[in-house]
């Protein structure tokens, strides 16, 4: 049988413990839970729901990571951003090799949206051959219907 194509879920699932790297945690206890609600067929790209207890402490980030806040508050501040508070229906975007200092005010949850990257060079091959396509397509299927939407 093949995976659906189309996957519905809640934020409201069950979570289980995703503890964070004691030697990041700088004040408190925080304590974290996740549970993962979609995933691409090839593996590279995550949706997950995740909530963490008030708390504060490092993060680096192995991914490219859109977060969208759904509740609680948060300050979050790096080397290139000035401390900024978070709350719900805000959303943050982290570049993979982000790193960022997480000040947990009041218990937070976030869907996260992570996608791994393509290294470099295939995705300069990638963006090529989209674009070539694309030309392709524009100029043979001029006439091609495109959805209403």
């Amino acid at each position: 049988m093949s995976p659906s194509l189309i996957v519905p879920s809640r934020t409201d699932v069950p979570l289980r413990l995703s503890p964070i790297e004691p030697s990041w945690i700088i004040e408190g206890n925080p304590t974290a839970r996740k549970s993962v609600l979609s995933r691409s067929f090839d593996g590279m790209a995550l949706t997950i729901v995740w909530e963490c207890t008030e708390g504060k402490f490092n993060w680096a980030y192995d991914c490219d990571e859109t977060i969208y806040f759904l509740q609680g508050s948060v300050v979050i501040e790096s080397d290139t951003m000035a401390p900024t508070r978070f709350g719900p229906g805000d959303v943050l975007f982290f570049r993979r090799g982000a790193r960022a200092c997480w000040t947990i005010e009041k218990k937070i949850r976030k869907l996260a949206f992570c996608r791994t990257p393509a290294p470099a060079l295939l995705g300069l091959v990638i963006k090529t051959a989209r674009k070539i396509v694309r030309g392709r397509l524009a100029f043979v299927g001029r006439e091609r219907r495109q959805p209403a939407w």
